[in-house]
């Protein structure tokens, strides 16, 4: 076990809305625009799902700014596995000093500079290629108490009367004995078969990773098994978005949600019919052949399938066991009508990379000039 799990209850007001959103990944403008989507008012209720930080390049703003809401609203949230560094930072353990060392070395896994990373170069602690991890652990603890405290006083889990927020999910078994990185990184939750009574809402795995070949990010919601999933790929995927689950007050099941991406509104000129087959390459199964390399689009073979798409170039990248990877990417060709909005992700000479309800595709007619 890595820690035990921190499992805490709450009660939720009887009036207001509930909106919950999880995998902000650092991204603070997404989360401005999202908020100011959702204009809550005193009597809603924010719950943050995890990921606050990482991966996108406002780890630091989003989390004071996290902590600034708290203080001016009621405010919820419980930790991530991208949260958690005050694991490191008060309770190292005996690979610790290592994995940081290969982590701040990475420059946040490839994705920019992550939370520490931030916290050294605002106080200007040198990150050399070999840094002093002993030397940054009490700088950061003095210089960041407030932040490291506030993550570290989240629960791994949120018990309320009808609803369970966890990051990743809940591990089986007896819950005195579940390990709290088990609850923040729980892969691939909505598939393991699980059944609750309570409502259980997670973020962490991209909704899209759930789908088949036509991709969608808005939240999943399965009456069945009582898992609602919320991660709309925001900073992970091109075509992402933030998501917030809308509970319109304390004990209901009329979910809905609010979204936000930046992708500009048009609307569409000429209807066109849906693909009859098309694919959806996701991470994790993204290994393609290249068969002939474009400038703007390159036909490719995926390795697993078979199947042929064309894929733009720029989305494609070399893995590093000396495979071609590529960014997720579909050929699925969207149903739409004269007068649907969409929003346009990439504009190339072949037509247009769209999302129109949350699910990505493309469109081949014109666009009007503005929605």
């Amino acid at each position: 076990m890595m820690w035990p799990a921190k499992i805490e209850s709450a009660e939720l007001p009887e009036h207001g809305r509930i909106a919950v959103i999880s995998d902000i990944h650092g991204n603070l403008p997404y989360l401005r625009a999202l908020l100011d989507k959702l204009a809550l008012t005193e009597e809603d209720t924010l719950v943050f799902c995890g990921d606050m930080v990482e991966k996108g390049p406002q780890s630091l703003d989003t989390l004071r700014f996290i902590m600034d809401l708290s203080k001016k609203r009621r405010v919820l949230a419980v930790q991530g596995n991208c949260d958690c560094w005050q694991e490191e930072i008060y309770r190292p353990q005996g690979y610790s000093d290592g994995y940081l060392k290969r982590y701040l070395a990475s420059n946040g896994a490839g994705w920019g500079p992550g939370l520490l990373a931030q916290m050294c170069a605002e106080i200007g602690f040198p990150l050399t290629p070999e840094p002093d991890i002993a030397a940054m652990r009490p700088a950061l603890a003095a210089a960041f108490a407030p932040e490291l405290e506030f993550i570290d006083s989240l629960p791994h889990v949120l018990v309320t009367e009808h609803y369970v927020f966890a990051h990743g999910g809940l591990p089986e078994g007896d819950p005195s004995g579940w390990d709290g990185w088990d609850c923040m990184k729980n892969d691939n939750f909505m598939r393991q078969g699980r059944k609750f009574s309570r409502w259980v809402i997670v973020g962490h795995w991209p909704v899209v990773l759930y789908g088949g070949d036509i991709t969608c990010a808005n939240p999943i919601v399965d009456g069945e098994s009582h898992i609602i999933s919320i991660d709309g790929g925001c900073v992970l995927k091109d075509d992402g978005q933030l998501n917030a689950l809308v509970i319109p007050f304390n004990g209901s099941e009329d979910f809905g949600c609010v979204s936000y991406d930046p992708f500009p509104v048009r609307r569409v000129r000429s209807a066109q019919a849906a693909s009859e087959h098309s694919a959806y390459i996701r991470w994790g199964d993204n290994v393609v052949e290249v068969l002939e390399r474009g400038e703007e689009f390159s036909r490719c073979r995926h390795v697993r399938t078979g199947y042929e798409l064309d894929i733009l170039t720029k989305y494609l990248r070399a893995g590093p066991d000396g495979t071609v990877r590529c960014n997720d990417c579909t050929d699925y060709v969207l149903p739409l009508s004269p007068g649907d909005e969409v929003g346009v992700v990439e504009t190339t000479s072949r037509g247009f990379l769209c999302k129109h309800n949350g699910v990505s595709g493309w469109y081949f007619g014109e666009l009007e000039d503005e929605a």
